[in-house]
């Protein structure tokens, strides 16, 4: 079985939202506030969308055995 829209989707933003922390961590550099500003409604719905991503794959990731790995 193929991945779904949403969780190709939450993949790919849960993938930007780490490239950021590495950012952050490596070069003290925060992407998403250089693109939107610091403390900025848009960089806050941005955190927000990243963080929800997070716990839908997280909550669907016990079940990826059983969705993606079958013979």
């Amino acid at each position: 079985m193929r991945m779904s829209g949403l969780d190709m989707i939450t993949f790919i933003i849960v993938l930007i939202g780490a490239f950021n922390w590495g950012l952050i961590g490596l070069f003290d550099f925060d992407l998403v506030t250089s693109i939107f500003g610091s403390g900025t409604l848009l960089t806050r719905v941005t955190y927000v969308i990243i963080g929800l991503s997070a716990i839908y794959l997280a909550a669907i990731a016990p079940s990826w055995g059983e969705r993606y790995h079958k013979a």
